[in-house]
């Protein structure tokens, strides 16, 4: 078990303000889980991942793996890296190019105050590399591995400790799509049979929903929103979060009025849609309204008895193999479709789009940040 609370840590910059990096984060990570840290770029995902590892100190917080304080500013505990039940996975994998797969796996048990026998380190080092199905090329130099073996190389490593607890940092990344998409598979099925508590950061949105058990979703610094994959996709609680999970159309407008628990009616420039709301929002606020692109569907007639639909025009279409992906004109909005081969689609035929209210999501209109980058503690002045 992983339990954060309250961590925060900042940096200096080069014109010696203080940038808040963590702000006040707080989760926990149940033991076997697969929790994931997603966001962009400068968001404070790694650092909280270094925090946890021992590699950063924090300002403030506490930090607990497996039941042990690992960190606490309250009393000044600070367990150092090499004693925190731990193995680590880097983006860059920092496997040594001058050592065998053996070796690169064995230098942890070499290191620091245990001495193992060779007896005991080989057999550690057997059962690391067959968990990752690397047992028959243990005097293969590093350098002569692909950039999956690699991968569990680097994974080997972190495991031959015996850690109760596995920290990723974006281990997939630097590999090409194909071996990304295999490699996303494998790693979670390691997982599962080990049943290791795992926390995985990541920016990419497709390995956080197709691996995690929970994802926290995070941007300048804070959890803005944490949940299942499927909630955190299908039910945004936030215009950030609906942005940065996959695909989505956005339609500005004004809360007209509520229909029952959960959904509401909006103005927008296409019309009056009914949608559904994750929280309450005032009638008369500014919302907007996310649409995901499986969830528009195209008629080449007006249908009957049917409710939030817009005449358009196709603006493009483009074969992308499962299916055409298209953008439609509604006005002087453009919203985005994937549809079927079986439609017959050509640029400026029109059609009549159906955006079904349980499709639909009202959400509070927000200032979207540029980037997830830290924060300035403060305006212009050093803290």
């Amino acid at each position: 078990m992983i339990e954060v609370r309250a961590l925060v840590k900042t940096f200096s910059d080069r014109r010696s303000d203080r940038v808040r990096a963590v702000d006040h984060v707080s989760f926990k990570v149940e033991d076997g889980r697969f929790y994931t840290l997603l966001g962009p770029s400068g968001c404070g995902k790694t650092t909280t991942l270094r925090c946890i590892a021992g590699l950063e100190k924090p300002d403030s917080g506490e930090i607990e793996v497996s039941a042990t304080k690992v960190y606490s500013s309250a009393n000044g505990t600070f367990v150092p890296a090499y004693r925190r039940p731990i193995g680590m996975v880097f983006q860059s994998y920092a496997i040594w190019p001058h050592l065998t797969v053996f070796e690169n796996v064995a230098f942890p048990l070499r290191v620091g105050k245990q001495r193992l026998s060779g007896a005991e380190v080989r057999k550690k080092v057997g059962n690391a590399l067959e968990q990752v199905e690397l047992g028959q090329l243990e005097e293969r130099m590093a350098t002569q591995l692909s950039g999956g073996q690699q991968q569990r190389l680097a994974l080997a490593r972190a495991l031959v400790r015996e850690p109760q607890v596995l920290l990723l940092d974006e281990p997939l990344s630097n590999l090409d799509a194909k071996l990304r998409e295999r490699m996303r598979v494998e790693l979670r099925e390691l997982q599962r049979r080990l049943r290791i508590t795992t926390l995985y950061v990541t920016h990419d949105q497709i390995e956080a929903l197709s691996m995690s058990n929970v994802i926290a979703v995070m941007s300048a610094g804070v959890i803005v929103q944490e949940g299942p994959p499927r909630e955190i996709y299908t039910h945004p609680k936030t215009q950030f979060v609906a942005q940065f999970i996959g695909s989505t159309n956005q339609l500005t407008g004004r809360m007209r009025g509520l229909q029952g628990e959960g959904a509401c009616q909006v103005e927008t420039d296409v019309g009056k849609l009914s949608c559904g709301m994750v929280k309450d929002i005032p009638v008369g606020s500014e919302v907007v309204v996310v649409v995901r692109p499986e969830n528009v569907i195209l008629h080449t007639r007006k249908p009957s008895g049917v409710e939030n639909v817009v005449e358009g025009k196709v603006a493009t279409v483009m074969f992308l193999g499962e299916y055409l992906d298209c953008t439609i004109e509604l006005g002087r909005n453009v919203v985005r479709t994937h549809q079927p081969h079986s439609l017959q689609l050509r640029r400026g035929d029109a059609v009549w789009v159906e955006l079904p209210s349980s499709g639909c999501l009202a959400l509070s209109a927000e200032e979207l940040p540029i980037a997830g980058g830290i924060q300035p503690e403060s305006s212009g002045k050093n803290v």
